[in-house]
């Protein structure tokens, strides 16, 4: 029988430092407005409600509430929500039981609200009714420090006026005077109030002063303020410890992943450096750290899948650069126990050309369905003789590769390996190595310049060392190490400047923790040696690159570079052909993908299209018809194929065989308001 099991990996966290679109919640269906306004009220996320308020369908708002209930259920590898059911449970106990004296429903009282937020408090005091005091409740809770509250803490509620429902009591909004039908004194007189309440009822006196147990309070006017501040915790509980970062990536990915997923975001870390060969090219390093691993468990082995997809695009929205890479990972129970203690941590790298783009990773557990992504601006300088210095690399490890094989790998910079985690925490028994590059150094700068490592501790520098630029004797490259011994725990800035003659000409900062703990979790890595560079998958990844870029002149070397090593390539010979066709060289094309249109190759739908464009360019209709046609008999059907035979027949003066294919073509989507407009005009010719 097979089952899912969750790691849950361990993590760190680094401090990092309602828009358009909205729908206002008065436009909401019935059950989405009393389900914002009602039943979540309370526990819901400034950033969750803002996000709901964004989506346009009832789909959306039923797969982003089934997103809002995993992300706070304490068991997600089981069918059974127990955050869920509590909650409800909460809602029917306020109204049934706090709305009977008020006039209104149980939920919406303080006593209800309270409830809804806290669950049922340890134990209960109860005041009545009397001479010398109003009706009042007072709730203990304890063993909610978790939730930033005190060990142990009172609330207090009380019926204004003797009448009506019980409200939240505050010592320094209401005071002891407002407990008492009988106070006559000076109403803001509090120590009076409180000397005469204590004589009739003294707990509850002391309940007026302070709803914290022990507290020492000092009254000269009013009661502490602490006691109000306590109650503002508690109205903020449900998002303590919470994070709502969920809600952003459902915004931004429910139209990418598959509807299963949307409603699984994981939490990860990741961290992408940039880091050039000696060839020239840049290569981006990424990890991605997920906070769980999901795995189907069979017998005694344990196994998942996942899939990792990158989008390289442009400030305006152009696609540059795309991949997908499926990782397999299958284990046994000992190694399943030692990654229970670990985080995985999912490394790889790709080449990509000098430009200023937005990347985006994106990471499905197809064994859970779960998904989590990471998206930064990525700037790749070009080969300018400006002085540039890499994003610094800081590790825990480092290890110096044997010579041999010109290998690349994720996070070796030459001839250094360099393991690290995206965290960026470290312990006193670590020794921190800083890895980066400094590029375009002349001869002078080389001589007489030198680099400045600062350390920063909230603000100021603590710690300052230098070396010349002489002493790194394997420029570019720059490897230095710094023992923790001595550090204090903190969050640190370490910045690395270049100075020469007294000026600073280039500078980059990576922040990092120090653990209070002895020794941090380190993680598993999966990354594959890359293929070497003469390998022609960097060719054919550049020239796609460049011809995305609408740099078809310099992309097309390289494609005829790497179609020659790998001539039975289909998706390598597309991407030639479409640099061929963006040149204008389109009477090439046919001869390219002829053979990719004939047994024994699968058929290709790409290069089936592509020919037959490219002899409609040539003027070349007929010869176009047949490629189009043979391509809806392999592959059926569709608005590309049935356009084109369209535009192919009415080019050889047979306008009822076009007017048949842009009809199908309508009949598939409507709204193609070109087609259609010829569609109208070649039958109002007939």
């Amino acid at each position: 029988m097979r089952r899912i099991v969750a790691l849950f990996l361990f993590a760190f966290i680094v401090v990092d430092p309602v828009g358009a679109g909205q729908v206002k919640k008065a436009e909401l269906p019935p059950q989405y407005k009393k389900l914002l306004e009602e039943e979540v009220v309370y526990i819901i996320h400034p950033k969750e409600r803002e996000v709901f308020l964004k989506l346009q369908s009832d789909r959306e708002r039923d797969q982003f509430m089934e997103a809002f209930w995993k992300q706070r259920d304490p068991t997600p590898a089981t069918q059974d929500n127990e955050f869920k059911t509590e909650h409800y449970k909460r809602i029917s106990h306020a109204n049934k039981y706090y709305g009977r004296t008020a006039a209104k429903a149980g939920w919406r009282t303080d006593r209800g609200r309270v409830y809804i937020i806290l669950g049922e408090p340890n134990t209960i005091e109860r005041y009545e009714t009397s001479s010398t005091n109003y009706g009042s409740e007072v709730w203990f809770y304890q063993g909610r420090e978790a939730d930033g509250l005190p060990p142990g803490f009172n609330l207090l509620f009380f019926q204004k006026d003797g009448i009506g429902d019980f409200i939240l009591y505050s010592p320094a909004r209401n005071g002891p005077q407002a407990l008492m039908p009988t106070y006559t004194g000076d109403p803001t007189n509090y120590v009076a109030a409180f000397d005469q309440l204590k004589e009739s009822q003294p707990q509850l006196a002391e309940y007026s002063l302070s709803l914290i147990p022990g507290e020492s309070v000092s009254m000269m006017d009013r009661p502490s303020l602490a006691s109000d501040v306590l109650i503002q915790k508690v109205e903020t509980v449900p998002q303590t410890n919470f994070s709502a970062k969920y809600a952003q990536k459902f915004l931004d990915y429910k139209d990418i992943v598959e509807v299963e997923y949307t409603a699984n975001y994981m939490d990860s870390t990741s961290m992408v450096k940039l880091v050039k060969d000696p060839s020239g090219l840049y290569f981006v390093h990424y990890v991605i750290e997920p906070k769980r691993l999901s795995l189907n468990a069979y017998e005694n082995r344990f196994s998942t899948k996942l899939q990792l997809n990158g989008r390289v695009m442009t400030p305006d929205g152009r696609l540059v650069f795309q991949f997908e890479k499926p990782v397999d990972l299958a284990m046994d129970e000992a190694r399943v126990k030692m990654a229970n203690a670990q985080p995985l941590n999912l490394q790889d790298m790709f080449p990509l050309i000098p430009g200023t783009y937005r990347l985006s990773l994106l990471m499905k557990n197809e064994v859970s369905k779960e998904f989590t992504s990471t998206e930064i601006t990525l700037i790749v300088p070009g080969d300018a003789p400006a002085l540039q210095m890499t994003s610094p690399i800081l590790g825990f490890q480092t290890a110096r590769v044997q010579p041999g094989k010109a290998r690349l790998k994720p996070f070796q910079i030459g001839p250094i390996q360099v393991y690290c985690q995206p965290g960026r925490v470290f312990t006193r028994k670590d020794t921190l190595a800083a890895a980066f590059q400094i590029l375009g150094l002349t001869s002078e700068q080389k001589a007489g310049g030198l680099i400045r490592y600062t350390f920063m501790k909230e603000g100021l520098t603590w710690r300052e060392k230098q070396r010349t630029l002489a002493e790194y004797t394997e420029l570019p490259l720059v490897l230095e190490e710094f023992p923790l011994a001595d550090f204090p725990p903190a969050y640190y800035d370490l910045r690395i400047s270049v100075i020469d003659g007294g000026r600073e000409l280039v500078a980059g900062t990576e922040a990092f923790a120090l653990s209070q703990q002895e020794a941090v979790p380190r993680p598993w890595y999966f990354s594959k040696l890359m293929p070497e560079l003469s390998d022609p998958v960097y060719d054919q990844i550049i020239g796609t690159q460049l011809l995305n870029a609408e740099r078809p002149a310099e992309a097309k070397p390289r494609l005829e570079r790497a179609f020659r090593q790998k001539p039975e390539d289909a998706d390598l010979a597309f991407v030639l052909a479409r640099a061929y066709m963006s040149l204008g060289e389109v009477t090439r094309v046919p001869p390219l993908l002829a053979s990719f249109l004939e047994p024994p190759r699968p058929p290709s739908y790409d290069a089936f299209v592509l020919t037959g464009q490219a002899l409609r360019k040539i003027g070349d209709s007929a010869g176009a018809l047949v490629i189009f046609e043979r391509a809806l008999s392999q592959f059926g059907l569709g608005i590309v194929l049935l356009n084109a035979v369209g535009d192919c027949q009415e080019s050889l003066g047979r306008p009822k065989e076009a007017l048949a294919a842009w009809e199908k073509s309508l009949q598939f989507d409507p709204a193609q308001p070109e087609i259609r407009k010829r569609y109208e005009a070649l039958k109002d010719k007939k």
